[in-house]
């Protein structure tokens, strides 16, 4: 394979406008952005564009990662915006059943008044960008089988990591672009004292529910406000009273003037994954069996809990997070289903495959460069898939507390054993801090009944499972025979439940210190478990690691191939997203989802009172806002040209999951409003972009204002951040 650095990848790109029609699509790394400046600036863009292309200006410098999600600081004294749905864990993590901030909100009108996030809760700053490709892929030889490349490239790449992260404070990962053509060294600080200092009540942030999720027309107040801390000398520092505000180097202005149908908008954040060039085999497999089977499971999962948990329990606010991701993903996977059955994009993407091959085959070189990577691809693809019913289904067993906790304690004392260097990633030093309040989140996130009432679920249909698809430790420590006995399963179950020690907190630190004689040697049933399937574990990720290794050097291939074709027929080329920070831009923009359909590009504070419900758990409103509606009290927010406040509106950004509490920009990179969805019709995107469909959800900054304001009286933060108008 000839390798290509990023400038070559760029070039071969081309990236030129003039013959392709660009429409909105593209998840842009910040440094393209440059050969796009005849576009952006067409489209309204009012800021130079160097400043959004360097991560050290900006705007760039004011975008930050929650790890899953995106916020923006808006105020010198570390203030950050995210949306509600991304905070949600440390409002439960701070809930009780006497003390229900989901249900009524919080806002701490003093700093002292602020509460602890989440465990585990960071935020992070980029600061630098190094293209390392040569480094990771410089001297690997083509001979090395897949395990050996595998552990190369992990080598490599934690080698590189432990040199940036010698700088205290940072925390450092590589992540690859085009599926391993190029590799990138992202460095970041790490906040580790992250506070939450406002989230709306659920009425308001969570409007909708999920009835309204990934709908149009939408009232979600989804947003939320961290603050970020450091100790005096300015470094990141664990949480002390004594520690003082992060000053950012930038913060966003937040515009209380808005935006108007057809104004340009783009967007920067941490989109997490895209599929756009997978292959035909993928998008098979991943639309007619994984998104369907997982759709059940996740439904089944959420039905599970419900039943053992009631509503305003302490069990269900435990785990009304994990209902809110569940319900989330498998409304997610139905529309993707429906959107791929009605749609050709199979059909287009089997053209492209073909049309491919036959631009390799026409050429002697190409063929010589290209010719093997589609057929290797594809030879393991068909074999990742072998066996995917068993591997779904022990991950959905994994998705419960104790078996996983107790998993990753028994790892962690066998990792312990080598030098750090030579660790897994995830259980090396610099994983500590991050895994020990992975083990103290348990407790807000656990309930033995519901654990149990879960594993027994998923337990009937392991057991269903062909005998050599299931593990015999498994099998063993379950009393799984030849049948499935419901009563004797949930027997066992309730006892390992009672005789576990891990369901405490101090037990499970405890555990991190222990030997890996200690687990041998452990009477506890969830520990014993954890030895027994130890050596199945470490088989399987021993084959998954050789498959990676091999799909490092095919899937790169592939991709040069698909680069080199685009630029055969002018097309610029974007990287699927990887989390790393990205750029969007598009205009507010409605859409026609049907026929005889026409959705405008905004909601207002009426179409939420036509939607209210008195009482009901998803479209209930506080009494102060529907108050303030019936007065139109709506001040300074009112806009003469709907004739009251915008609460919602839709783009055609080019968004996925991680983009959530993206800040939504203006020209003049103002904040305009907070991605946080998506419409029905545009969930596929992740594989597939259609500019006609593809919509983004923001929550207007007018109305962020107004309920602030209004309803809130959060006025202390209004005076905070730079509100113009």
């Amino acid at each position: 394979m000839k390798k290509m650095t990023l400038a070559s990848v760029l070039a071969v790109a081309g990236l030129g406008l003039g013959a392709h029609s660009y429409a909105n699509e593209g998840m842009w790394q910040p440094h393209q952005l440059p050969q796009l400046k005849k576009e952006l600036k067409r489209m309204g863009l009012k800021i130079p564009v160097k400043q959004i292309s360097t991560l050290t200006d900006f705007p760039m410098n004011a975008i930050i990662s929650l790890g899953g999600c995106t916020a923006s600081f808006v105020s010198p004294e570390g203030l950050a915006v995210t949306n509600h749905h991304c905070a949600y864990g440390s409002i439960q993590y701070n809930s009780s059943a006497d003390n229900n901030l989901l249900a009524n909100g919080f806002l701490a009108k003093t700093k002292d008044a602020e509460l602890k996030a989440a465990p585990g809760s960071r935020i992070y700053i980029t600061e630098s960008l190094d293209n390392v490709t040569d480094k990771v892929l410089g001297d690997l030889s083509a001979e090395l089988n897949g395990s050996e490349r595998y552990q190369a490239i992990e080598d490599k790449e934690k080698a590189m990591v432990a040199e940036c992260e010698k700088d205290e404070g940072y925390r450092c990962e590589i992540y690859s672009f085009h599926g391993g053509l190029e590799y990138y060294l992202i460095k970041q600080l790490a906040v580790r004292d992250v506070r939450l200092v406002y989230a709306p009540a659920a009425s308001i942030g969570k409007f909708g529910g999920d009835t309204d999720n990934w709908m149009w027309p939408r009232h979600t107040g989804d947003w939320a406000f961290y603050r970020a801390y450091v100790g005096k000398d300015g470094k990141p520092a664990d949480y002390s009273k004594d520690n003082v505000p992060y000053k950012p180097k930038s913060h966003l202005k937040v515009s209380g003037k808005g935006v108007k149908d057809g104004d340009f908008i783009m967007a920067a954040g941490y989109p997490g994954r895209t599929n756009r060039y997978r292959t035909s085999d993928e998008v098979v497999n991943n639309f007619t069996w994984a998104y369907p089977t997982a759709k059940g499971y996740r439904e089944q999962y959420i039905d599970v809990i419900k039943s053992v948990a009631p509503a305003g329990s302490d069990a269900r606010i435990k785990y009304e997070s994990t209902i809110a991701g569940l319900a989330n993903y498998a409304k997610n996977y139905g529309s993707m289903i429906k959107s791929f059955n009605k749609g050709d994009m199979l059909e287009r993407k089997k053209s492209l495959e073909s049309n491919l091959q036959k631009w390799i085959d026409a050429d002697a070189s190409r063929k010589d460069q290209y010719g093997a990577a589609i057929a290797e691809l594809q030879r393991l693809i068909k074999e990742g898939q072998e066996g995917q019913e068993h591997d779904l289904l022990y991950a959905y067993i994994k998705r419960t507390n104790m078996i996983p906790a107790a998993q990753r304690l028994l790892r962690l004392a066998h990792e312990k054993q080598k030098a750090d260097a030579k660790r897994e990633p995830g259980y090396q030093d610099r994983d500590m801090t991050r895994f020990t309040q992975r083990m103290e989140r348990i407790d807000r996130r656990y309930d033995a009944n519901v654990d149990a009432a879960v594993l027994l679920h998923f337990l009937e249909k392991y057991a269903a499972l062909p005998k050599d698809q299931r593990i015999p430790a498994m099998d063993k420590a379950f009393g799984l025979g030849d049948g499935f006995n419901s009563e004797n399963v949930a027997a066992v179950l309730k006892d390992m439940h009672k005789k576990t020690t891990l369901g405490d907190k101090k037990s499970r630190l405890d555990w991190m210190n222990k030997s890996v004689a200690d687990f041998e040697s452990s009477n506890d049933p969830f520990i014993q478990l954890a030895v027994a399937l130890y050596d199945h574990e470490m088989a399987e990720e021993k084959k998954e690691k050789a498959r990676i290794g091999e799909l490092q050097q095919a899937r790169p291939a592939y991709m040069a191939a698909i680069i080199a074709y685009n630029e055969s027929l002018n097309k610029p080329i974007y990287a699927d997203a990887n989390s790393s920070l990205r750029v969007t831009f598009g205009k507010v923009k409605g859409y026609s989802p049907q026929d005889g359909l026409v959705a405008k590009p905004f909601t207002t504070l009426e179409g939420l009172v036509a939607k209210y419900v008195k009482g009901d758990a998803e479209f209930d409103s506080p009494q102060k806002q529907l108050d303030a509606i019936a007065k139109k009290d709506y001040g300074r927010y009112k806009q003469k040209w709907m004739n009251s406040v915008p609460v919602n509106f839709l783009g055609t950004l080019d968004i996925t999951g991680g983009n959530s509490g993206s800040p939504t920009l203006n020209g003049r990179a103002e904040l305009v409003g907070l991605l946080f969805d998506g419409v029905y019709e545009s969930i596929i995107g992740d594989w597939d972009y259609d500019d006609n469909l593809n919509r983004s959800i923001s929550v207007d900054s007018r109305y962020m204002l107004w309920v602030m304001e209004k309803v809130d009286g959060a006025n202390n933060l209004i005076e905070e951040m730079d509100v113009v108008y």
